[in-house]
């Protein structure tokens, strides 16, 4: 259960539950390689596998998503399936795509600001990665300047999503989950996202207060590089410095279980916005907002990016969760992918194949790993 938290700085985070500061800063498990931390999935995978009759079957749960949306996928491909009720919720956005660079690194951004202008986007604009994961390449670009330094660090192979900036101090991801004979779906977890900030004593650059921070100074290497500009400035007394911004638990939010504030209203919005996006019955909503309570009713909330059969119950990743709570979750979670997926099938969902998946798996970890710092 949640308890009461104490919160981080001195920012209302759209009035959420205040971070509680008595807890522990990092689980043990939290920042362990993901191979070990996935090996029991995988096992239980197999497990699945044989049970519901194909190793393939979770690729199957969103028919309308690439490979299901677990790996490979297209952001824009994915948001197009939104129907006019879901659009409403979504953060407006444009692919630029960087296979047709022209000559100058100039031009390039030029076309891009066209496009995204076209499109009623304007300043400041949140660019990333039209295939990725876990937060990578996440950039906000204010000016013409930030936006031709974003694209000329980009491969030359990928694309961009420029997206409205929802600049809402909330952020929460939500799990949804609605079996293909089931009228409605449910919200499985529900995740508060909080934003670390430092601040300022007037004495202290921003590189000593990310080290003397109880959190921060845990995982330098995930603040530093992002915040390089200013790392040996003095903070002014008073003044807060927000070192992340992807709401990314590897790249350093800090997460809390939500499950207790999820309402019937909450889960009717959602389903309704679920249930308008072609093929799609599993996976996770970013949703940003300005007020908590006014998302626990259901409204005042604008969604920033949909994760698939790829995306994860992320309130395992809540310090004060254990190593048995988070397995027991996430192999509810796997449950859910391939029971869903075998449901798909039997009504005519194409399949995947293994080659497929891993083709599709290579490629991101090969595109990701060429991708600016995220903010």
């Amino acid at each position: 259960m949640i308890v009461s938290y104490k919160i981080v700085s001195k920012v209302a985070h759209a009035n959420m539950p205040a971070l509680d500061e008595d807890a522990q800063k990092l689980s043990h498990f939290e920042f362990w390689p993901q191979w070990l931390f996935y090996a029991p999935v995988i096992l239980w995978w197999l497990w699945l596998s044989l049970r519901y009759g194909g190793l393939m079957r979770p690729m199957a749960a969103n028919p309308g998503f690439p490979n299901g949306g677990f790996a490979g996928e297209s952001k824009t491909l994915v948001l197009k399936r939104f129907g006019p009720r879901a659009r409403a919720s979504l953060a407006p956005f444009v692919r630029y795509g960087t296979k047709a660079r022209l000559e100058s690194q100039a031009d390039q951004a030029q076309t891009a600001i066209e496009q995204a202008r076209a499109a009623n986007l304007d300043y400041p604009l949140v660019a990333k990665p039209d295939i990725g994961c876990r937060g990578a390449g996440v950039k906000v670009v204010r000016t013409d300047a930030d936006l031709e330094r974003y694209i000329a660090s980009f491969p030359q192979e990928a694309d961009v999503i420029l997206q409205q900036l929802a600049d809402a101090p909330g952020e929460v991801g939500v799990f949804y989950v609605r079996h293909p004979q089931e009228d409605m779906g449910r919200l499985f977890s529900m995740t508060l996202k909080y934003f670390p900030h430092v601040i300022g004593n007037g004495r202290d650059t921003l590189r000593q207060l990310i080290l003397a921070d109880p959190r921060a100074s845990q995982l330098p290497h995930l603040y530093m590089d992002r915040n390089k500009a200013r790392l040996d400035q003095v903070i002014p007394a008073g003044e807060e410095v927000r070192i992340a911004f992807a709401g990314s638990h590897s790249k350093g939010a800090i997460f809390r279980d939500g499950r207790p504030y999820i309402t019937e209203e909450l889960t009717r919005a959602i389903d309704r916005i679920a249930r308008d996006i072609d093929g799609f019955y599993i996976g996770r909503f970013d949703i940003r907002f300005a007020d908590f309570e006014a998302l626990r009713q259901g409204r005042d909330f604008t969604i920033i990016e949909v994760n698939g059969a790829g995306g994860e119950a992320t309130h395992i990743w809540d310090s004060r969760m254990t190593l048995r709570e988070a397995y027991h979750d996430l192999y509810e979670q796997f449950r859910m992918l391939f029971e869903i997926g075998q449901e798909n099938r039997r009504r005519g969902a194409p399949a995947t194949s293994l080659l497929e998946f891993y083709r599709a798996w290579r490629h991101e970890q090969k595109l990701v790993r060429g991708y600016p710092e995220t903010d």
